[in-house]
């Protein structure tokens, strides 16, 4: 297995090398200058329609629910654990290009929104079905076809073996144990010379049954209990940062200077200044978009779904879940990694945040942990409800929605949940993180070919907006 990591992550620093980097933010910063930086001027409005559903709109649920099944998806291990492995491999500054990335990411999240909508399928029983292979497919022309599939079949893999399922289930475990189990002193069983821990084996048991409990359940369900969980944990869990922040208010210049001096390689030896910018940026930008998702092509699955007859308002909507991932979450993860200085003791992962939450309030270590590992299991959980959506709509594509083979992916989906945490830390981010880049790549292409059909629907949208023709 060793050796087998060490393989991926070479490819991992291939595949999230200068040119991908450059795709990414490149696309980003073309599309926020072709829509006039719309993801500033027009945020106020989107954080309107966020919570305002059109009444009349075509598709199978709200527009709230389709952008908390999104949510679901995005807001996980990677705004917890993720922000934690980018800081400690790329430095405080990596922290700085996750959110640099995300200002343009918001722009390239409303593109996907859009594109999901007006160039999605609905059947004769209102199943909407939609996402980056049919804008592909539609949009590019059907000699693109292969692009489509392409694309699909990278999601289908990321859902059940990367960002979907394993990454999410190890770190609810990894939590898990490292607050009911810390010493490794109830061992239920050794596989290749590492122990596990009954906590482990539990949590994986646990966490399998209430996902099938859900999944089988199909996207109305996901829906529902997405919408009711996700806004409530995101609104405790900054709340519980933002009290940390206040309670090392002193740190926070100084935590803010080291993180702006990390990002620019002030920090490095000379000569090196260089490679540390590229090393935070890699680091960051790929956290971040494991974290947003910005550009991978996930979140237009979900938006297709939305009840609304206006592709441009449902991408108003989509791009507020980056604003919300990144430059809230995400944000308030790293600072109070900073303030506590848990970036650089020696720690790595969901390790990190737990001293963080530890040491950051007058509590006791083992307080700070139980709130870490909540917060995380809940964003954890129904990162894996978003991301069997997201999944099953790429094999559906492919399969030409056959149904039989349907119910055998989401079996084999709460399968690979339950084998999910005795795979090793290293190996899972890593693995995800390649299907991540393999996944935008085959979108990123379609965003900047089908731009202009992006600007003029946009330029539609608000001219009869203006002008009093939509309410």
């Amino acid at each position: 297995m060793a050796s087998f990591t060490k393989f991926l992550e070479a490819v991992d620093g291939v595949v999230w090398g200068v040119p991908l980097i450059v795709l990414i933010m490149g696309t980003g910063i073309y599309l926020t200058i072709r829509l006039g930086v719309l993801q500033f001027r027009k945020l106020g409005l989107a954080l309107n329609y966020m919570v305002h559903n059109e009444k009349d709109g075509t598709g199978e649920v709200t527009s709230f629910q389709a952008l908390c099944t999104a949510m679901a998806a995005t807001v996980g291990t990677g705004n917890i654990v993720g922000v934690a492995t980018a800081m400690v491999a790329g430095g405080p500054g990596a922290l700085f290009w996750m959110v640099i990335a995300a200002c343009f990411g918001m722009a390239v999240k409303f593109s996907e929104g859009l594109l999901a909508v007006k160039f999605r399928v609905i059947d004769e029983t209102g199943h909407a079905l939609g996402g980056p292979f049919y804008y592909i497919e539609n949009g590019m022309g059907k000699n693109w076809k292969w692009l489509a599939k392409l694309f699909a079949l990278f999601g289908v893999l990321a859902g059940m073996l990367g960002i979907g399922t394993i990454t999410q289930v190890n770190g609810i475990a990894g939590a898990a144990k490292t607050f009911f189990d810390p010493n490794d002193q109830h061992i239920a069983f050794s596989m290749g010379g590492i122990d596990y821990s009954w906590a482990t084996v539990l949590t994986a048991v646990i966490v399998s049954v209430l996902v099938a409990l859900v999944v089988i359940g199909g996207i109305q369900r996901i829906a529902s209990v997405a919408s009711f969980i996700v806004p409530a944990m995101i609104v405790i869990y900054v709340v519980v940062c933002v009290c940390i922040l206040i309670a090392n208010a002193t740190a926070i210049p100084g935590a803010l200077k080291e993180i702006v001096a990390s990002a620019f390689g002030l920090r490095a030896a000379a000569g090196g200044a260089l490679g540390a910018i590229i090393i935070a940026m890699q680091k960051g930008i790929g956290r971040g978009l494991f974290s947003n998702e910005a550009g991978l092509g996930s979140a237009p699955i979900a938006a297709a779904a939305a009840q609304t007859k206006e592709p441009t308002r449902q991408g108003l909507v989509s791009m507020t879940g980056t604003f919300i991932d990144t430059c809230i979450v995400c944000l308030m993860t790293g600072l109070t990694i900073m303030v506590t200085g848990s970036w650089n003791v020696g720690l790595d992962g969901v390790d990190v945040t737990i001293r963080a939450f530890g040491e950051g309030l007058p509590w006791s270590q083992s307080a700070g942990a139980f709130v870490l590992l909540m917060c995380l299991a809940f964003f954890a959980f129904t990162t894996i409800l978003g991301w069997d959506y997201y999944s099953e709509r790429c094999f559906e594509y492919l399969s030409n929605k056959n149904k039989t083979g349907l119910l055998v992916f989401r079996w084999l989906y709460i399968l690979a949940v339950l084998i999910g945490p005795f795979l090793t830390l290293s190996f899972v981010w890593t693995f995800a993180s390649i299907l991540n880049a393999l996944m935008a790549v085959p979108n990123l292409i379609a965003l900047l070919a089908l731009s202009g059909v992006i600007v003029a629907e946009t330029k539609s949208y608000f001219d009869r907006l203006d002008t009093g023709r939509l309410k």
